[in-house]
């Protein structure tokens, strides 16, 4: 298609498109969890364990991607905690190590364990948590005391029942919980049949909330009319907002440039798997994605169309080579950071204090998102979209808050 014949209205479209793609990717990655879940608990052991966690890492695959649609689309952010909330206190969850504490000024449930304990005090109330199931988890527990860090569903908690702690700080090594956690016959920890309950009724819940946000990009859909009805000028806005304040306050703030000024494992997005440079990685090519237009589903198909990429080319041929090139180099530099992770060292371990080595891959990358969303806040400007809000990080902005 010529630069001449890609209107906004079409680009919006086609975003909107892609969100539907993405969305149905992530749910049929989960269901596959869930098909995989269940092939566990059906029989428990180191093989059957070892597939429902490479069916969880596939399922970040496609819905790390998506997060670029969290920003700007209020109906995606509002959801999003559901599935993505991060980092939480596992102690809420099942046990724990002693190292890890028995309780928090911040969170009356810190260790709450919920798994040993068929009732709990919440606010002063006791809760009847006999029968661990997807409502249970979604209405009682998720948030709980309106404590953000009590996160009992989604795509973590989930990582934390297969994987558990990982109890190995800045060195080497990821969560390694046995499969008899989930033994009816040698059961380890205790409590393997209400441990079995909330890893199915997680898992249940995830893709139940994957197929709401789903239907919401179909044709018709709360989240597709919302951008529909936004006009073209709003629509290009939130396209522009959700790449910009992931780039920069999301992912190079607060998942990265926080843990590295730290040198802190828990402020690993995927801590308990050692996957987070791939979580990382993914959630840049979604950013490039909604700027070139071009998805490669999990099933290797393409799905293409009039870019956000061609509506700048169109207005400063300089910006769009300029924004192209920095979200190329920003991909790249998160290929260093996987290459590194699956040949040197986890993410856990680079960000420690004193690797050198470690924390300039991983510096490299959060330059990367930086100086995009600098392209990004230009590309604003070649629209002529007005101020367009983008979300800040103190880590960025003000380092020194993070100390105090």
């Amino acid at each position: 298609m010529a630069v001449a014949e890609v209107t906004p209205e079409a680009v919006v479209a086609h975003y909107a498109d892609i969100a539907e793609a993405k969305f149905d990717d992530a749910l049929m990655t989960a269901k596959q969890l869930d098909a995989a879940i269940e092939n566990f608990l059906a029989s428990p052991d180191d093989a059957t364990l070892a597939a429902a966690k490479e069916a969880w890492l596939a399922s970040r695959v496609p819905y790390q991607q998506t997060e670029v649609y969290r920003f700007g689309n209020a109906i995606v952010d509002d959801w999003e905690g559901r599935v993505n909330a991060w980092p939480l206190d596992e102690g809420l969850i099942d046990y724990v190590d002693e190292s890890y504490g028995a309780e928090s000024d911040q969170n009356s449930l810190y260790s709450a364990n919920v798994i040993a304990n068929p009732s709990i005090e919440i606010n002063g109330k006791t809760v009847d948590a006999s029968k661990i199931t997807p409502e249970l988890i979604s209405e009682t527990l998720q948030e709980a005391g309106g404590i953000e860090a009590n996160v009992a569903s989604g795509y973590h908690a989930i990582e934390f029942l297969l994987w558990g702690q990982d109890l190995n700080g800045n060195g080497p090594g990821a969560g390694s919980r046995p499969a008899t956690d989930y033994s009816l016959e040698d059961c380890t920890n205790g409590h393997c049949d209400r441990r079995r309950d909330y890893l199915s009724s997680a898992s249940d819940l995830l893709v139940a909330d994957l197929e709401e946000m789903a239907a919401n990009w179909k044709a018709g859909g709360a989240a597709r009319a919302a951008l529909e009805e936004s006009g073209a000028a709003g629509g290009l806005s939130t396209i522009l907002t959700g790449m910009g304040s992931l780039s920069y306050g999301e992912l190079a703030g607060e998942r990265m440039k926080l843990g590295l000024l730290l040198g802190d494992p828990e402020e690993e997005h995927d801590c308990f798997s050692d996957n987070t440079h791939n979580s990382h990685r993914y959630d840049a090519v979604g950013i490039k994605t909604a700027y070139t237009g071009v998805y490669t589903r999990v099933d290797g198909s393409q799905l293409t169309g009039p870019s956000l990429a061609e509506l700048v080319a169109a207005k400063d041929p300089a910006i769009a080579d300029e924004l192209s090139a920095d979200l190329d180099a920003t991909v790249a530099a998160m290929e260093a950071m996987v290459d590194r992770a699956e040949n040197v060292e986890a993410y856990d371990q680079m960000i420690a204090n004193g690797n050198d080595e470690g924390n300039a891959t991983v510096q490299a990358a959060i330059d990367g998102l930086i100086k995009q969303t600098r392209s990004i806040e230009r590309a604003i400007t070649a629209l002529d979209l007005g101020t367009i809000e983008l979300e800040g990080s103190d880590s960025l902005d003000s380092p020194d808050a993070v100390f105090q």
